[in-house]
């Protein structure tokens, strides 16, 4: 961790902004957990916290209409449900995380509060229903805890807690849970006490640690491929207190990293970006800081890790809401091309995460703000939406929204409040004119899509194909023998046979590509398809299913979803992804999946394959 005159003195000057005549006092390090929680607690005193179980009305579902929803301002957002503290757990709210159940497909948020982790099933958003509590360990308190999922187990982490370490949950427990109950946690990880903020890698089956008590605060990794017994992998030490973070298997635009696995850190004053797929030997690639700089706090890669939106915690959020944006495509030399002004708020903005070309950011005492991102590359930003959670401010301060889920099929979206608990809400644009389709194919009939268009596959069994699937079942179901419409998919080898790898993917890759689709030349382009992957435990993450757009330009890669050596079964889900920026030209879809491992049962699906104009 790094304190400085200058760190320190925008520290004070926040407080001078937000308190007026206030002077503070500080017993720690500001950016500290311990000197955080004192900011707060001063800015709590300073303006009490509007807590929704003292006065505020809950409302069940209840339309935006004309700016408001109950007693929420509102754009474009729907509120479906809110729960108060005090029905899921007590305390206050921190950050939380979601989980989608690929065997039953309900979808639950895991909500971190002060004093515990509670399990909330949102698969009914406008009646959801609190499972129960897991407890801090050793009923401990703590302002931060954080929340992150992989194969089906929930790891929980918390700040101030110098003995915490890191809870492990298999999520699956709360499968028939219909009463609330007192968990306890399947293991616990003790590598670290205290940690800030985790992230995940679920290509990698990673859990990156950051702001602990080891790695001078770096970036602690673990491996937690298996799920309950969590291994320690190493440390990034050289980088300073790492507050946030993300860690991917970059496909971007730097070739010379192509498949390495990178961090992206948010390090208090710089974005720090570091090649850890040698684990026992990461490099530093950059470090680099901006103008404007605070409190570097979180971030977001675009889809096609080119390019990165970013949040600066205590940056003069004057005269609007500042969100800093990146270009990463050469990972050597990351340049802050813009700083996107909120024109609507002068809130502190905290948490976003970017889905195609919507970004969605917990924005504090301003709630929800979606932004349309669709022109990052020419450094354009627009507020589209928003759901205010707490009324009585929009300015500067540690009130209401701490974090959002946006990634559930649903389009449900919860933000987790401070001082009020749980909403569930849905954006609902009423204000734009429906998508126009410009290309659609339900793979009833066909098209024109060609196997192994490139000559290259080398898959002995299980090659794309159309038709009728049939369904496999081994531990749970792989292939699976209905469609989201119709009869007919794309399947890896349709036919089931006496056993369920008799006709899965092996032997390496195969791919399917779509007949030349041409593309408006105006307007927001998206591409949209159901899929799964499904595989047994003897996967790997060598194996892969992938979505490609093939341009003039050459091929780029859409989305990956690696395997991982656990059981994955097949459940439908949807993926969208912004392709504006091949406008005019005559595009191919590229489908490519694989059993890249070894003898491991691999199946994978497509179905109801579109693209809009909006």
């Amino acid at each position: 961790m790094r304190r400085t005159l200058r760190t320190a003195g925008i520290v004070a000057g926040l407080l001078a902004l937000t308190l007026g005549a206030t002077t503070a006092s500080w017993a720690h390090d500001p950016y500290s957990a311990e000197g955080k929680e004192e900011l707060r607690k001063i800015m709590a005193d300073h303006e009490p916290a509007v807590r929704i179980g003292d006065g505020l009305t809950i409302q069940a579902a209840t339309p935006c209409v004309s700016g408001m929803a109950g007693q929420y301002p509102c754009k474009n957002i729907d509120l479906l449900a809110a729960m108060p503290l005090s029905t899921i757990g007590g305390g206050n709210g921190n950050s939380m995380w979601g989980w989608t159940d690929s065997t039953t497909g309900k979808e639950y948020i895991i909500f971190g509060r002060t004093t515990g982790a509670s399990f909330i099933d949102v698969s009914v958003p406008t009646a959801p229903v609190y499972l129960g509590n897991l407890p801090s360990f050793n009923g401990t308190s703590s302002s931060w805890r954080d929340i992150k999922v992989y194969a089906n187990h929930a790891y929980i982490g918390a700040d101030s807690i110098s003995t915490h370490g890191m809870q492990v949950f298999d999520l699956t427990r709360l499968r028939g849970v219909t009463t609330p109950q007192t968990f306890t946690a399947d293991a616990r990880y003790t590598g670290f006490g205290n940690s800030h903020t985790l992230s995940v890698n679920e290509q990698t089956g990673f859990i990156y640690a950051v702001g602990t008590n080891t790695c001078s605060g770096g970036v602690h990794m673990v491996n937690v491929q298996s799920p309950k017994n969590p291994v320690n992998a190493g440390c990034v030490s050289n980088d300073g207190y790492v507050h946030e973070n993300q860690c991917v298997v970059y496909h971007g635009p730097d070739t010379t990293y192509t498949g390495h696995e990178i961090c992206f850190n948010y390090n208090t004053d710089t974005l720090t970006i570091v090649d850890i797929t040698n684990k026992s030997a990461p490099v530093q690639l950059s470090r680099t800081s901006y103008v404007g700089v605070g409190y570097t706090h979180q971030g977001w890669l675009t889809g096609d890790h080119a390019r990165l939106l970013m949040d600066d915690e205590l940056d003069s959020d004057t005269p609007g809401t500042k969100t800093f944006i990146w270009n990463v495509s050469d990972l050597n030399a990351p340049v802050n091309t813009s700083m996107w002004i909120n024109p609507n708020i002068t809130a502190t903005d905290h948490n976003l995460y970017i889905i195609g070309d919507r970004t969605y950011q917990a924005s504090y005492r301003a709630g929800l703000r979606i932004l349309d991102s669709s022109g990052i590359a020419s450094n354009q930003l627009q507020e589209i939406a928003y759901f205010d959670i707490y009324p009585a401010s929009n300015t500067t301060g540690f009130n209401g929204a701490w974090n959002n889920y946006p990634f559930f099929a649903s389009g449900t979206i919860a933000i987790s409040g401070i001082e009020q608990g749980l909403f569930l809400v849905k954006h609902n644009p009423t204000s734009q004119p429906p998508p126009t389709t410009v290309y659609s194919d339900t793979f009833e009939t066909a098209t024109g899509w060609t196997t192994n268009p490139n000559g290259t596959d080398n898959a002995t069994t299980g090659a794309w194909e159309r038709g009728d699937p049939e369904a496999t079942t081994s531990s749970g179901a792989k292939q699976l023998g209905t469609t989201v419409s119709g009869v007919n998919d794309l399947v890896t080898g349709r036919l089931a046979g006496s056993a369920a790898g008799d006709f899965d993917i092996d032997g390496g890759t195969t791919s399917i590509q779509s007949p030349a689709i041409t593309l408006p030349a105006t307007g927001t382009l998206n591409v949209s398809l159901s899929w799964y992957l499904a595989h047994g435990s003897n996967a790997s993450s060598a194996d892969f299913f992938r979505v490609s757009i093939v341009h003039n330009g050459g091929t780029t890669q859409l989305f990956n979803q690696a395997g991982a050596a656990s059981n994955r079964n097949g459940a439908w889900a949807t993926g969208t992804w912004n392709i504006s920026a091949y406008a005019g030209q005559s595009v191919r879809i590229l489908i490519q999946a694989a059993d890249a491992s070894g003898a491991s049962l691999v199946e994978a699906g497509v179905d109801n394959v579109t693209i809009t104009q909006q």
